[in-house]
């Protein structure tokens, strides 16, 4: 008996999982459920002698209603839904047709009735009307326990005890695609909501907990594993770094929709394929506005233009080229000296933008007569400049490197700008070139000082010859970008995996984050909508404690035992990062996220001379003298933790002998 269990159920698990019921059989059983309704409502009626005694012409009569049924069928085609999806939707059409079944099948009676049909007249009106009330609680019924064996077919002892953080049309959206996808991964047991007016009722048949509600309760009551955001709480969510921190030391695993389907959830739609979860990152929950950039006009700037872009393998230039292909340009030209990288970004274009021309350069922008060949062959429209050398601690121990790279590879690609006719140079800078305290700092600094001196001369000279036509050039500034390459997040990420310890240099230390999607699109528009001349700064948000990013990454990860270990500023490095210096000031502009720095201006000459001895300073890779030039550009360039502190001492002894 047991094994013939065993087979029934291995059957019925396979079948409601792999099948979908043919409309035939469907249309059969709900045929089916008409007859047998007719018949036990004349046995109700007329009593079990009556009935027997009139079986043959009551069965004739419930069999010509069946087959009259198939009209409202028809009509709402209420046999064509899969039933393990069927919803309120599809109760509300069986309904529907089997009105219009009743309706028919009244007036036969009545007309059966009228001329004297004794044998179709055996189901009076009131009896027809009653046979399809319990016809339609019956094909209810059928689909309930269809989808609820299908459910049951479906289970899994893995799927997680779950609750909905948010209710409403968009909790319960997302409950309901949660609970159609298969096999069933999450359990849901209850929502937790922010509207006190619907606590302790209930929504989809489980109860709704208040947010002011003991938390800590509610996850060992309802022996909570999971939790689901719903995305118009999302907000909310990031901003509760309580909340945050309740789930995460009770070990429940927070999931997100996914960004293209957060809009379908928030409008209560339902996906048919249903949607797509992803576990949080310590990305997901870092407290940050949502960024709002006018895309379409960008892509009215840049679509049909010949894009050049440097740096196109890294963090940011890579983002870059995905933004700027999606405005459809007439071409793009790439440029980078990370060949794997680069190639990637290639097999990229390739894939995702077959229709756009593209080429891709492998050489470092401090190579003028490759830039020269680039340019001249090219010739772009625009060109943004995010090719550099970023890591502080490398740059300290290389200082001539960053000249050469950062200064005069920017210096060149600005000068062909010019020479070539390009309308739009941007450059991607650093909150590091603010009162810097580091080498790559600096190199920065000085690159933003000389876009801007050159965009003044070209400004001064387009003034005097009534010329509108020359190269404007536009800085942007921001902080640190999530996830690029080099940056703590993947650092702490790969030191978790290998058990710890995750270093961090200092426990005080501060950091500003951005998206890198978010930091691009702002740096197009930036770039697109500036007049030239401009630094524009990026609105960060709040900063951000380095170790309590460790902290929260160690315990999203579930690992155990993973220490932090305190290292120690490295040489250069900042406790906190400014995106202004105490003597700027800035003013709005187009985008609340975006503001203009005001800054001292400088004459393009001295810069360009000041320039050129750097670079042939470099090229003698005599560090120390190196970053003294640099300082002597850059005065408000103060060595941090650095072993150029001792040429600040010498600058201070020489100012005071004064």
């Amino acid at each position: 008996m047991k094994q013939e269990n065993d087979i029934f159920w291995k059957f019925s698990n396979w079948y409601f999982s792999k099948k979908v019921l043919p409309y035939w059989v469907i249309l059969l059983a709900d045929s089916l459920i008409v007859l047998l309704s007719c018949l036990f409502t004349y046995w109700v009626v007329n009593k079990s002698q009556v009935t027997f005694d009139h079986h043959i012409e009551l069965l004739a009569v419930s069999a010509f209603y069946a087959v009259i049924s198939w009209v409202g069928a028809r009509i709402f085609r209420t046999y064509s839904g899969v039933l393990r999806y069927s919803s309120f939707v599809d109760l509300l059409k069986v309904t529907y047709a089997n009105l219009v079944n009743m309706g028919l099948c009244v007036g036969l009676a009545v007309l059966f009735k009228w001329q004297n049909v004794e044998v179709l007249s055996a189901l009076t009106p009131l009896n027809v009307m009653m046979a399809f009330l319990i016809a339609t609680l019956l094909m209810w019924a059928f689909r309930v326990l269809v989808k609820l064996m299908f459910d049951a077919a479906n289970a899994s002892s893995k799927s997680m005890k779950t609750l909905v953080y948010g209710a409403m049309s968009g909790g319960v959206a997302l409950a309901k695609n949660v609970r159609s996808q298969r096999p069933v991964k999450f359990d849901i047991r209850c929502f937790l909501s922010h509207e006190k007016r619907i606590k302790d009722l209930k929504l989809l048949g489980l109860k709704v907990y208040s947010i002011e509600d003991d938390i800590d309760d509610i996850i060992n009551k309802e022996q909570i594993e999971a939790v689901l955001i719903c995305p118009h709480r999302l907000k909310d969510f990031r901003t509760n770094q309580k909340l945050q921190d309740i789930f995460i030391s009770h070990g429940v695993k927070i999931f997100m929709v996914h960004q293209a389907e957060q809009s379908a959830i928030v409008n209560g739609e339902i996906l048919e394929d249903g949607i797509q979860l992803k576990e949080v990152s310590v990305e997901d929950l870092l407290p940050r506005s949502e960024i709002r950039v006018d895309m379409k006009s960008v892509a009215e700037q840049l679509t049909g233009k010949r894009v050049l872009i440097t740096g196109s393998a890294g963090s940011i230039g890579s983002e870059i080229v995905r933004q700027v292909a999606a405005s459809a340009p007439a071409s793009l030209m790439l440029i980078d000296q990370a060949e794997t990288p680069q190639h990637d970004i290639r097999l990229m274009m390739a894939r995702d933008f077959p229709n756009i021309p593209c080429q891709t350069v492998v050489a470092s922008i401090d190579r003028r007569t490759r830039m020269e060949n680039t340019f001249s062959s090219f010739r772009p429209d625009y060109v943004f400049h995010a090719a550099a050398y970023k890591h502080v601690p490398m740059m300290e121990d290389n200082p001539s490197e960053a000249v050469l790279n950062n200064i005069n590879g920017t210096k060149i690609i600005a000068d062909l700008s010019v020479k070539y006719g390009a309308k739009k140079f941007v450059m991607i800078s650093t909150d590091k070139a603010v009162n810097p305290t580091n080498v790559m700092g600096c190199s920065k600094r000085i690159c933003e000082i000389y876009v801007q001196s050159l965009d003044r001369k070209l400004k001064l000279e387009a003034m005097e010859n009534r010329s509108k036509d020359y190269t404007q050039f536009v800085t942007t500034r921001f902080g640190n970008v999530l996830g690029s390459n080099g940056s703590v997040i993947p650092l702490f990420r790969e030191q978790i995996k290998h058990g710890g310890p995750v270093t961090v240099t200092d426990e005080r230390i501060v950091r500003f984050f951005m998206l890198i999607p978010e930091a691009c699109k702002l740096v197009l528009e930036a770039g697109t909508k500036g007049n030239g001349g401009e630094i524009f700064v990026f609105d960060m948000g709040a900063p951000v404690k380095i170790s309590d990013l460790a902290k929260r990454m160690i315990a999203l990860s579930g690992a155990h035992n993973v220490k932090i270990e305190y290292t120690g500023l490295r040489e250069g490095e900042k406790l906190y990062e400014e995106v202004l210096s105490e003597m700027e000031n800035t003013k709005p502009t187009f985008h609340e996220k975006i503001r203009i720095a005001q800054v001292r201006e400088y004459d393009y000459e001295e810069v360009n001379k000041a320039i050129e001895e750097l670079v042939e300073t470099a090229k003698r890779y005599d560090n120390m003298e190196t970053v003294r030039k640099m300082k002597e550009m850059v005065p408000e360039y103060k060595s941090n933790n650095s072993v150029y502190e001792q040429i600040d001492q010498e600058l201070a002894a020489a100012a005071a002998d004064e």
